[in-house]
């Protein structure tokens, strides 16, 4: 594949994970203003982010195995038109349960998009460059918190949030032709990325659990985001937006550090952003009521969730017990397992404790994930593996044959 056709086709399925970031998160710039337009509360709203990761939960992994033997290109085209019609239906439904409905398709095809999109990308590239490039997908989701939320709350809040929605329908159309056009539609059992570099299933099952646990730790107090920075930090509702672009800067950044060192040492960069995001959030409830603390430790947490799920990303292609795209849909469930847990216990907890709880719970999740990455290195190496953190280093013997790579350098 020529380089220029390559880099093409990264920049489009980043834009996907832009895309999808955006519609997930939308609903908690615009808690507000769409509880009030679909005279629903704000805890309801909340249930958009719920039901959505839910959709993705049970679907990632029948829906990725139904589609084994599809191309590439044609699979994430087919995504991409569902994502473009279902949020365009969002902005015109008229009750608050036509929005949900339309919300759950596009929810559907986020599920096999997150489980193909992470090999499609590192397959266009060789091995060794896996690490920037699995970056470079996640930067998209990170920019969506950067720019695509943030605008998307600024649009809300002077246009209404149906043009929020039809916006973000209108970019998705320029992402599925670019995608369409540049993709090479090469089969999911293709290639390098096809299969983990080092196949180990107790740590794969171990990166389960901790990305269950640290992302319902960070949803738990991201999610009613907008409620904290008004009713703890004493913000105006207006000032939503620039919060969350300041967060959405520091996500970038949290990309942009975590892309050079993930190939390295990819355990202890998962720890080390565990626990940077675990002290953020505890900070939000000890200090939240000051405003610049707020802004800070806002920031903070979004750098490091930023970087922990773009080392989520790397390791999944490292330890794939099986196919990557099977371990990728595992994977991407049990972020969405956190995503639905994490909304569901901040709901719980806004309505009986107050929104300053959530930063609480978020903390102590944190923590739970942080001992076990901790524990990884009591983990003993798979099978015919040398011993070694993370089962970084493969016998030169258990190595599978050179295969001529003729990707972009």
């Amino acid at each position: 594949m020529m380089r220029g056709r390559a880099v093409g086709a990264l920049i489009g399925l980043s834009g996907g994970t832009f895309l999808y970031t955006t519609a997930e998160a939308l609903p908690v710039g615009l808690l507000l203003t769409m509880a009030t337009d679909l005279t629903v509360s704000p805890a309801q709203v909340g249930l958009l982010v719920t039901a959505y990761g839910a959709v993705v939960v049970v679907a990632s992994v029948p829906l990725t195995a139904l589609a084994r033997r599809i191309p590439r290109r044609p699979l994430l085209s087919a995504l991409l038109a569902g994502f473009v019609v279902s949020t365009a239906v969002t902005a015109f439904a008229g009750s608050f349960v036509l929005v949900l409905a339309a919300r759950l398709v596009t929810a559907a095809t986020h599920a096999l998009f997150w489980a193909v999109v992470v090999p499609a990308a590192a397959e266009l590239f060789r091995p060794g460059l896996r690490g920037r490039v699995v970056a470079i997908v996640f930067a998209g989701g990170n920019i969506a918190l950067l720019l695509g939320v943030p605008a998307g709350t600024w649009l809300g809040e002077r246009a209404g949030w149906r043009t929020s929605y039809l916006a973000v329908a209108a970019l998705g159309a320029v992402v599925l032709v670019t995608v369409a056009s540049l993709l090479p539609s090469t089969r999911p059992d293709q290639g390098h990325a096809a299969r983990g570099a080092t196949p180990d299933a107790r740590r794969f099952w171990l990166l389960v659990a901790i990305a269950v646990l640290t992302t319902a730790g960070a949803i738990a107090g991201y999610t009613y985001v907008a409620v904290f920075v008004t009713e703890i930090s004493g913000f105006a509702a207006s000032s939503v937006g620039a919060i969350l672009l300041a967060r959405g800067i520091a996500s970038v950044l949290g990309i942009l550090a975590v892309g050079a060192v993930v190939d390295r040492r990819p355990w202890l960069v998962l720890g080390a952003v565990v626990a940077l995001q675990s002290v953020a959030l505890l900070g939000l409830y000890a200090v939240g009521h000051r405003p610049a603390a707020s802004v800070g430790l806002l920031g903070l947490s979004g750098l490091a969730f930023a970087a922990f799920t773009a080392t989520l990303g790397g390791l999944v292609l490292q330890v794939a017990p099986g196919r990557s795209d099977l371990a990728a849909a595992t994977l991407s469930a049990a972020v969405n397992v956190g995503i639905t847990a994490g909304a569901l216990v901040g709901g719980l907890a806004l309505e009986r404790y107050g929104v300053r709880s959530t930063m609480l719970i978020g903390a102590l999740l944190g923590g739970i994930a942080l001992l076990l990455a901790l524990g990884e290195r009591l983990v003993p190496p798979a099978t015919g593996q040398p011993a070694g953190s993370a089962a970084e280093v493969v016998r030169p013997s258990a190595r599978r044959a050179p295969v001529p790579d003729r990707r972009p350098r």
